[in-house]
């Protein structure tokens, strides 16, 4: 069995949110009322799926550690918006109301993605052996910025509930909930892919810390302009001209991110055919789109329908592909005791597979 050491977060940090989340609802129960709020939380969840699952295909290559995956959910919506929060009513009692123009576009980008950054940067602190290249941190930071997202919007779709009704809570809606669902998802995703592109190497905790920074500045910087455009021009004309040119080049580094992926997990399963340890055709088999698809193909038509078993080779050999890419760069002191003990599962679940 794989060591979880270096995979996952601390059971204090989820009491740490698990406190922050009884003041939230203690806050919007007592700000916006039970109504309103309930009204939010479910049409807030809405958006909040779609980028899940959207995220979820970025993710499907390598999957992240459920438990990272809820922690980064929940740093977002629980501890990035309680922290912001704190933030706005202390400089509210320091240095008075900020006018509404410039805490929409300094203020805002620069406390939330402060927040929200940091949650990523603690699991590439406390988890950084699941913290492998740049996607993972496009996904930590796309969760990190959804959850965050939801909670706004919760807030965001009960006020428009209470001063407009129906009409002003459809048309609130409409805007950040099916125009601009992946926007949080994609200011914070930024910081995520800085961190990334050092975990690929063995990276310090500065220099993780460096290259957040400069992902830091860049979520700062988009999350103005969108803010900005909502604030001081034309909304829909900037939306159609820059916000989505923006969203098609963010998925399309996607897609360039996924493929380099791809590539690496072949050519490090390839080390191991050259071993003896798999095949030149499960390698293609393994390490390829197509070739997981003509996989589960050809499981589900075995006795008994032996796609799980399938699934289990292929996210076997993907992970142990990680762990020799890990161990290359020699940043995982861990990686041969993973190694062994993946071999010997890809091993046995091959031979599952092939009985008769």
């Amino acid at each position: 069995m794989t060591t979880k050491k270096g995979r996952t977060v601390s059971l204090w940090l989820f009491a740490f949110l698990g406190f922050l989340l009884l003041a939230l609802i203690g806050y919007f129960g007592w700000a916006l009322g039970p109504t309103a709020s309930a009204v939010g939380l479910v049409l807030a969840l809405i958006p909040l799926a779609i980028v899940f699952l959207g995220v979820r295909m970025i993710d499907r290559w390598e999957p992240e550690p459920k438990r990272l995956v809820i922690f980064a959910i929940a740093w977002g919506a629980v501890a990035a918006v309680g922290l912001t929060l704190l933030v706005d009513v202390g400089m509210t009692i320091l240095l008075g109301p900020v006018p509404e123009a410039v805490a929409a576009v300094v203020q805002a980008p620069i406390v939330e993605e402060f927040w929200k950054g940091l949650g990523v940067f603690l699991v590439f602190l406390l988890a950084r052996r699941s913290f492998d290249g740049p996607v993972d941190g496009v996904v930590y930071g796309a969760l990190v910025g959804a959850g965050f997202a939801f909670t706004e919007n919760i807030q965001y779709f009960a006020v428009s509930l209470i001063e407009g009704g129906g009409e002003q809570l459809g048309a609130t809606f409409v805007v950040r909930a099916l125009l601009s669902p992946f926007a949080h998802a994609m200011f914070t995703s930024l910081t995520g892919f800085a961190i990334g592109l050092v975990a690929r190497r063995h990276a310090s905790a500065g220099a993780a810390l460096g290259a957040g920074l400069l992902g830091w500045f860049g979520a700062v910087f988009l999350h103005a302009l969108w803010n900005g455009s909502a604030t001081f021009a034309d909304f829909f004309g900037l939306y159609f001209t820059l916000q989505v040119p923006l969203f098609i080049g963010f998925i399309l580094g996607i897609i360039a991110l996924r493929r380099e992926e791809a590539r690496l997990t072949r050519a490090r399963l390839a080390e191991y055919a050259a071993a003896g340890w798999f095949t030149p055709e499960e390698v293609t088999m393994l390490a390829t789109p197509s070739g997981r698809k003509a996989g589960l193909t050809w499981a589900a038509q075995l006795r008994g329908d032996r796609r799980p078993l399938m699934r289990e080779f292929i996210k076997d050999a993907t992970a142990l592909a990680a762990v020799r890419q890990r161990a290359i760069t020699g940043r995982d002191p861990l990686a041969v005791e993973d190694e062994r003990a993946l071999l010997i599962r890809t091993r046995a679940t091959r031979a599952a597979l092939l009985a008769y």
